[in-house]
């Protein structure tokens, strides 16, 4: 699966956050300054063209769905990030983000008390 552009996330969180929308009601949820009607345009087409967006045709106008979930996209990035710059290695990362001060220690306890909850 190919990564997103920053202009094509900011869409597709619009369409995460909102479900679907016309062309005109995703440029108004989109945050300011709000592109172009145009440029929103163009960057939907692109994302139907890559597969992350749905068109459903409602009379003369076009309702954009996304065709990925949020947690997909995210899992699959996530993933990628890790096997690029970690080797593969999920350990390495959250290493990475201890030692960066990016996650804290305490944070850490939290995501061990979860797994061990989810594991039960």
């Amino acid at each position: 699966m190919k990564r997103l552009t920053k202009a094509e996330e900011q869409i597709m969180m619009v369409l995460w956050e909102h479900g679907s929308g016309l062309l005109m009601e995703l440029v108004e949820k989109m945050p300011e300054p709000q592109p172009h009607k145009n440029t929103v345009a163009t960057i939907l087409k692109i994302l139907v063209e890559k597969g992350f967006v749905k068109i459903e045709s409602v009379g003369r106008f076009h309702r954009y769905h996304a065709a990925i979930t949020k947690e997909a996209y995210s899992t699959r990035t996530l993933t990628s990030v890790v096997k690029d710059y970690f080797e593969g290695s999920f350990s390495s990362a959250v290493s990475f983000l201890v030692e960066t001060k990016k996650l804290s220690v305490a944070d850490l306890e939290l995501l061990l008390k979860q797994l061990k909850n989810n594991s039960k």
